[in-house]
């Protein structure tokens, strides 16, 4: 069992992001994982690094913590090839500190940066196939000439590679592409706050047949979930953080297609705290904060990265630090109370 820190990348500038991942690892925490955007969901103060230079930074000031994304596009601004060296550098560098999450991507993102049609799920998730495919081919092979439906590369060499492969995450966030991440991935990635019956009945139970399906059960495999906390002994000030994540609540329909940080933003402006808030266990209290959370962990996931909403990220790791993350790890197996 793992418990990971959310480096809210759109929301605080890189170098006060480093400041918090520098602090996540001496709070306790196994992991740190980045989103990869080219637009932050709103515009008026917002941010958005280029995830693999701050990893690299982030992981140079670091010592044990796991570094990750999730998630990154590996299809449209970003070619495959680049992807495979930029994280072939990362994991030569800093050698089994490195995941790769990649996703099908979001219109907020690869619109803008390539004046692109946005293309249906079914290509996106074919692309991703591909792109996967690739990946791993440029890591694995010294002269790489691919002929796919999407890309393509003539005698491609990654020179520097880690000698163990880079592991890659596949997000999913319904059955087909879960399915595809049990087989083909070394592990899952999904977000919390969608219902049991998702996660229950249909995310889950494809993973696993995916992974049934794979031939590789023999080796490790993680199910992460990213989970949306906002913890604070002031119930008040655990609710208001939520606002500054006010997008997130908006469904698939009506931020479908939005590709201006602006208008995500202008739309998010418009909804009551309590539809907002709905995403997130918010809570003031440590055992009932650690009751609902515990609901992911007996629904089977074993990594849990933590995505705090408030202003003041270092109180959210000083409280975790000493009222949560104890508790959690006397749930996992082996822990003590």
């Amino acid at each position: 069992m793992r418990f990971g820190y959310k480096a809210s990348a759109e929301q605080f500038a890189p170098n006060r992001l480093l400041g918090f991942a520098i602090e996540a690892e001496a709070a306790g925490f196994d992991s740190v994982f980045i989103s990869d955007h080219f637009q932050p969901w709103k515009h008026t103060d917002g941010h958005a690094p280029f995830a693999p230079s701050w990893m690299a930074a982030a992981l140079a000031r670091t010592e044990r913590v796991v570094f990750g994304t999730s998630v990154l596009t590996p299809t449209f601004r970003l070619h495959p090839s680049v992807v495979a060296h930029a994280f072939g550098t990362l994991g030569a560098m800093f050698p089994e500190r490195v995941i790769l999450g990649v996703g099908t991507g979001e219109s907020l993102n690869e619109v803008p940066s390539t004046g692109m049609v946005w293309p249906e799920l079914k290509e996106r998730s074919a692309r991703l196939r591909e792109a996967v495919t690739l990946i791993r081919t440029l890591w694995s092979e010294e002269r790489v000439t691919f002929k796919g439906d999407y890309y393509q590369t003539q005698n491609a060499t990654i020179y520097d590679k880690p000698d163990k492969m880079v592991p890659i995450y596949l997000a999913a966030g319904g059955p087909l592409n879960a399915r595809y991440a049990g087989r083909a991935g070394d592990g899952f990635i999904c977000t919390s706050g969608k219902g049991a019956e998702l996660y229950v009945d249909q995310l889950l139970p494809n993973v696993a047949a995916g992974r049934g399906e794979s031939g590789r059960t023999d080796l490790p495999f993680e199910r992460m979930i990213e989970v949306k906390v906002s913890f604070d002994p002031d119930p008040q000030a655990a609710l208001d953080n939520t606002r500054a994540w006010a997008a997130l609540a908006l469904s698939a329909e009506e931020k479908h297609s939005v590709e201006d940080a602006a208008e995500m933003e202008r739309l998010a402006a418009q909804l009551p705290i309590e539809r907002i808030a709905k995403r997130w266990i918010v809570s003031s209290d440590p055992e009932e904060h650690v009751a609902a959370i515990k609901t992911y962990i007996d629904y089977g996931f074993d990594h849990l990265v933590f995505h705090a909403p408030g202003e003041d990220q270092s109180r959210f790791l000083s409280l975790y630090a000493t009222e949560i993350l104890p508790r959690l790890r006397a749930l996992a197996p082996g822990g003590s109370s």
